[in-house]
């Protein structure tokens, strides 16, 4: 029993709080807003975004994710500005917040920019602890049943720009805060009792993104990226991706995540205005059991020129 409580807890607590414990996004690359505050007003119009995302569907608790943005620049294109609201779910942990965004951009010159952005906002959490199943029916946390947390949050970033090439690192959760801390004696298998701490903390996960456009012929321009995080611990993650930007219309997409494996996405321009994306991957060895991933997402562009809309730099 004890083996199998450690197990649930290493598993639950440890892979929320350290690995996974903001939201996963493959469809970033084609709205920065969810990673990097300083994108806001940088499609030099009014963006809004809706994405949802299903991880490792047909596993039971897996990570849920939807969020909705919108941002634009203002006062001469100087400052952007954005608000963001997202809800994530996963295993017993389930979280609402709502971000407010603004950011400074600075014109270096005809072809470069550099933003300097923040947000703030409010996340309520609530942990669902009756919803983890102990294999021992004599053991249990019962005692915490439902719990709901309140948090303050912060999140600062940089993004420099040209028509065809883009760099940007962020910082979340900037005071560390700590949601819960808990010091609990389990009743074992054969009487015996056992001590064990649960806690979560909003740990600060930094991302740093980089990417250059390459232009092949008038029908075709080759896009790649790279991304790294770390989630404040040590421990991060990256992605390679290989996009193609086709007939000023469709993009295609390959990435692959260190640690985890590849994946597929596309985004495809309906109008000048409005705009469909997709992404799938799975895992390999281990993380093929959990099941492939979908994340969709449709996006509305309500100003700016075709030109502007459609340009490399805008993934």
């Amino acid at each position: 029993m004890k083996k199998y409580l450690l197990l649930i807890l290493s598993f639950v607590f440890t892979l929320v709080c350290k690995s996974q414990q903001d939201p996963q996004y493959n469809l970033y690359q084609f709205n920065q807003m969810v990673i990097n505050p300083a994108y806001a007003g940088a499609r030099d119009g009014l963006s809004v975004v809706a994405s949802v995302r299903n991880q490792w569907a047909g596993f039971d608790g897996s990570p849920k994710t939807s969020c909705i943005s919108l941002h634009g620049p203002i006062l001469n294109k100087n400052l952007g500005v954005g608000f963001t609201l997202i809800s994530d779910a996963m295993g017993p942990r389930k979280m609402v917040g709502a971000y407010g965004n603004i950011a400074y951009i600075l014109k270096l010159s005809n072809k470069w920019k550099l933003s300097f952005g923040v947000n703030a906002g409010y996340n309520r959490f609530q942990f669902d602890f009756n919803a983890i199943t102990l294999k021992a029916s004599e053991s249990s946390i019962y005692s915490l049943q439902n719990q709901s947390y309140n948090a303050l949050d912060l999140n600062a970033g940089l993004y420099l720009r040209s028509n065809t090439f883009f760099v940007g690192a962020s910082a979340s959760h900037l005071q560390n805060k700590s949601l819960y801390d808990y010091d609990l004696t389990l009743d074992t298998t054969g009487g015996k009792q056992g001590n064990y701490n649960i806690s979560y903390r909003l740990r600060t996960h930094v991302i740093f993104t980089i990417g250059k456009s390459f232009k092949i012929n008038d029908d075709l321009i080759f896009a790649p990226t790279i991304t790294l995080r770390t989630a404040g611990n040590g421990k991060g993650n990256g992605d390679l991706n290989l996009n193609f930007f086709m007939y000023n219309k469709l993009w295609l997409g390959l990435f692959v995540r260190g640690g985890y494996g590849p994946g597929f996405l596309m985004q495809y321009y309906v109008n000048n205005k409005f705009r469909v994306a997709y992404s799938y991957d799975t895992g390999l060895r281990n993380a093929r059991k959990l099941g492939p991933s979908h994340e969709v997402m449709i996006g509305f562009d309500f100003s700016g020129t075709k030109a502007k809309m459609l340009n490399p730099r805008f993934l």
